[in-house]
């Protein structure tokens, strides 16, 4: 390679390409091989493809970028750099150093451009594909025939290890379903992971399996062609009724003499010596790290003219849309900037104790269609369960591949993309999603709340099914660790109401909420609405005393969710034989971690030890509240299959269990 004169396009792909090997020797760890072989491809994408403004990050119509293989971030980190998103050489310095604004994978709010965060495999393409179906629903919705305000595509680069994970797979077959044309999926087709060949454990037809799944399919076998990927994506661009794969056979840690090629290249520095032999092998016309060409930096550079002429077009049509469509104009502005439109609350239902028994997933579904025709941001839908989640939203219809205006989605039996498609949707802007399943089944999308949470955005998580409750079906569908484990993830809020009331509350809290995801906890089974008429606080504190007593009670009762109810009846027992107990409904603990500490003291009174817990869950984490001399009713089993009636009684979530629990434990207190 070094006997001949380098193009333009050779100077600006190895630009690319020594940034990365540079940055990670000077780290002393990350990954130069996935960015060494995509170079070619991310070179004619940002060049001659995507629509973006580097000075305006943010500009709704620009075309959406995804890394899904978030460990070459170098590659996104050197393309932010040479387009003008602000990152400096000194950036590209400091990668994975502390405070720096190149940490070891992408993160979204932390580096000006990065779309999404990255890192655990199979997510990014996800996320595309909640980009894709979210400019779908926006074109659907606001375009006009006269007006065009939405029309801009999602681009996601993957790579073997992304398509072995399932929740790809589970996306890729919802993209096919759904047709979203104007999504396109570069694939990294190198054959190589951390252990080695993929021959060891990845040999499918991947090109076969995209089809089958519905996708217009492109194979390269030169992924260094930069011509031919051109062509690619001008082929792909072409047509918008399927997404399209364009199948790359590159090179891990392409020009690297002695690891091109291997699974030494992926995760690891190349070396100092290596480097200086693969920019030898490479021609490339310095020695000196870091080095840009000016060539480079001019090809790279006009983004920023290019992208802000984009960008003026575009908003000249914008102004001219505002004029003729002033009502979704204003919709159009409060679903961008994620206002809760004027009055979206305003038919939020009352519940008192005389409407009886209500299953908290029943008065979910009443809240979530009051909300609804007033909040048309709102979108989103079930894991295939919407009939027993009540997800449902009757003043819309589905989102489905003639109908992109809908606003329910099919997520289908697929838990894990539901939650990241979910997220590509919300940081595309425009919609505000929730997704719906059992509660047992958050492990499925565990991952995606993880990621969710981590990059503060406000999903809306709405899991049914809360406990052993569920019955017949056993103890694979009864969940009881689950409600801890939400718990345990930073950032998540969990809501587990204790009646119909609680729910309506717990709606309004969550779309409130705009810095983190929120769980909402229901239950199948019916249950009394709880008199609040006395009470003192209510659940946006998270923990509040819903029944008192004259004085300082004798005892302090906790519990959230079904288990509310049960203890109010067990304090009403108590104080028929003259105990004074509190009830302190706890819908969620991380409101209640929010108050200042004269609250939480004022209404769990620290001279008070003789404290109960109820929760149809693991006792995990309730001891912060009951203390040394205090005791929880809790789960610590996996539960049976029986009416759900008789489970409560049998694993003691009764009145009369917890009246016998608090009188034991005031006697060992004495």
């Amino acid at each position: 390679m070094s006997d001949h004169q380098l193009t333009v396009d050779d100077l600006c792909i190895n630009t690319l390409r020594t940034l990365a090997m540079d940055a990670v020797q000077a780290a002393n760890s990350g990954h130069p091989g996935a960015p060494m072989g995509l170079a070619p491809a991310a070179y004619v994408l940002w060049t001659k493809h995507l629509k973006h403004n580097p000075k305006n990050s943010s500009w709704p119509d620009r075309d959406r970028f995804v890394l899904s293989g978030g460990h070459g971030s170098m590659l996104l980190y050197g393309l932010l750099h040479l387009t003008g998103y602000g990152l400096t050489l000194d950036d590209l310095k400091n990668f994975r150093q502390w405070e720096s604004k190149t940490p070891g994978h992408p993160e979204y709010g932390h580096t000006n451009g990065v779309e999404v965060t990255t890192g655990p495999l199979g997510q990014g393409i996800a996320n595309a594909v909640g980009m894709a179906m979210a400019e779908r629903h926006l074109a659907a919705t606001y375009n006009t025939d006269a007006h065009t305000i939405v029309d801009h595509r999602t681009y996601v680069m993957c790579g073997d290890g992304d398509l072995m994970e399932g929740v790809a797979l589970e996306a890729i077959s919802m993209a096919g379903h759904m047709g979203l044309g104007k999504l396109t999926c570069l694939y990294d087709a190198n054959d190589i992971t951390i252990e080695g060949g993929t021959g060891i454990a990845f040999t499918e037809d991947v090109a076969k399996k995209f089809e089958a799944c519905g996708w217009e399919t492109i194979t390269l076998e030169n992924g260094n062609d930069h011509n031919a990927i051109d062509a690619a994506i001008t082929s792909a661009k072409a047509q918008d009724e399927k997404p399209t794969l364009i199948l790359m056979k590159t090179t891990i840690a392409y020009g690297s003499p002695n690891k091109a090629g291997t699974s030494g290249a992926h995760g690891a520095p190349l070396g100092e010596k290596e480097i200086l032999l693969t920019k030898k092998n490479l021609g490339w016309p310095s020695e000196e790290p870091f080095f840009v060409p000016e060539e480079a930096k001019e090809v790279f550079g006009a983004s920023i003219e290019k992208g802000q002429a984009a960008e003026d077009a575009w908003q000249e049509k914008f102004n001219a849309y505002a004029k003729a469509e002033p009502k979704l104009t204003n919709q159009w502005v409060d679903g961008v900037s994620g206002f809760l439109t004027f009055g979206w609350d305003k038919e939020i239902p009352t519940y008192t104790p005389e409407d009886g028994n209500i299953a908290t997933r029943k008065a979910s579904g009443q809240v979530l269609n009051a909300i609804a025709p007033n909040l048309p941001g709102l979108v989103g839908g079930s894991a295939d369960l919407a009939p027993s989640n009540n997800t449902f939203m009757a003043c819309s219809h589905e989102f489905q591949k003639e109908s992109y205006d809908g606003r329910n989605i099919r997520f289908g039996v697929r838990e894990h993309a539901m939650g990241a498609v979910m997220n590509g949707m919300f940081v595309h802007g425009g919609v505000r999603p929730f997704g719906g399943t059992f509660l047992v089944f958050a492990d499925y999308l565990r991952p995606s709340i993880r990621v969710a949470s981590l990059m503060k955005l406000p999903i809306i998580y709405v899991f049914t099914h809360d406990s052993i409750a569920v019955g017949e079906d056993g103890p694979t569908h009864q969940p009881v660790e689950h409600v801890a484990a939400l718990r345990a993830i930073p950032g998540l809020t969990v809501l587990r109401p204790g009646c119909a009331s609680e729910t309506a509350d717990a709606w309004r809290v969550a779309l409130k909420i705009t810095d983190g995801p929120t769980a909402i906890i229901l239950s199948r089974q019916g249950l009394p609405v709880s008199d609040r008429s006395k009470a003192e606080g209510s659940v946006p504190s998270g923990g509040y005393i819903l029944k008192d007593t004259e004085g300082t009670p004798d005892a302090i009762l906790m519990a959230s969710g079904s288990e509310v109810h049960i203890t109010v009846e067990a304090a009403e027992k108590l104080a028929e034989k003259g105990v004074k107990a509190r009830v302190v409904s706890m819908p969620s603990w991380e409101l209640f971690e929010m108050n200042q500490e004269n609250y939480k003291d004022w209404v769990l009174l620290p001279e008070v030890k003789t404290r109960v817990a109820v929760e149809a869950g693991i006792s995990m984490g309730w001891e912060k509240y009951v203390g040394d001399k205090g005791t929880v009713i809790s789960m610590e089993g996996f539960g049976a299959s029986a009416p759900g009636g008789t489970l409560l009684k049998e694993f003691g979530f009764t009145s009369d269990n917890i009246v016998e629990k608090t009188l034991e434990l005031i006697e060992a207190n004495k």
